[in-house]
């Protein structure tokens, strides 16, 4: 019987090594798995790449993960947003590493690392500091950037509803980079709001299949 239910969010996040790469869904503080982020501080791996769209903001969820000094890199697009004080007190300090991706082209190498695709063209960055050191070329006069599937060992996953097979479905804006990270990951890990019943998500609105989905547990931390 397939059962992808974790115990406990310390339990859902323990596989989570030192020096693992780990995706986080969140558009700001939208869609951010707080609690698994909680559970991976509790948890205590470290070295840690981080690869999602913002860099923490406030004191909690990837915010307190920085400042617990666990991240050793973040790859994402927007690390100064509003509220962003604890990442740039550690990047003022050289206490972390920063690699800037463009919103779109972030999503898109996931995008190509979830497909099984190889590296592909984007006209973004062409000719600027962030396209430095990698392939460009000139195509129907338009300039281009080569970039890299992206991928990871980890990702955590805000959703809405799950089962104990995995299916995910999401909330509003919370969807964001879900989906994406899903299959991008090695391992996905989810946390949902409800766990339901086998068979209650009518197979239209489910987003996430479970086949992308490994481990799933409440964001209360209860069966």
């Amino acid at each position: 019987m397939i059962n992808k239910i974790s115990p406990s969010l310390l339990d859902a996040v323990s596989g989570i090594g030192d020096g693992a790469s780990v995706m986080v869904t969140g558009f700001g503080d939208s869609g951010l798995p707080r609690e698994l982020l909680h559970a991976l501080i509790e948890h205590g791996a470290t070295g840690l790449t981080i690869i999602s769209n913002n860099a923490g903001t406030g004191t909690t969820g990837l915010a307190a993960l920085l400042a617990a000094g666990r991240v050793r890199k973040m790859i994402c697009t927007y690390p100064k947003s509003s509220g962003a004080d604890v990442f740039r007190d550690l990047y003022k300090n050289r206490k972390i590493a920063l690699e800037l991706v463009p919103q779109g082209t972030l999503i898109e190498r996931m995008r190509a690392a979830g497909a099984g695709l190889g590296p592909f063209y984007t006209p973004t960055g062409y000719g600027t500091p962030l396209a430095e050191g990698k392939q460009q070329c000139v195509y129907n006069g338009r300039g281009y950037v080569l970039e890299e599937p992206l991928h990871a060992d980890f990702a955590l996953v805000k959703a809405y509803h799950g089962d104990r097979w995995g299916n995910l479905t999401y909330r509003l804006a919370a969807r964001g980079f879900g989906p994406v990270m899903c299959t991008a990951a090695r391992t996905t890990i989810a946390q949902v709001d409800d766990i339901l019943p086998l068979g209650f998500m009518p197979p239209e609105t489910v987003v996430t299949p479970g086949i992308f989905v490994s481990k799933i547990v409440r964001k209360d931390g209860k069966q």
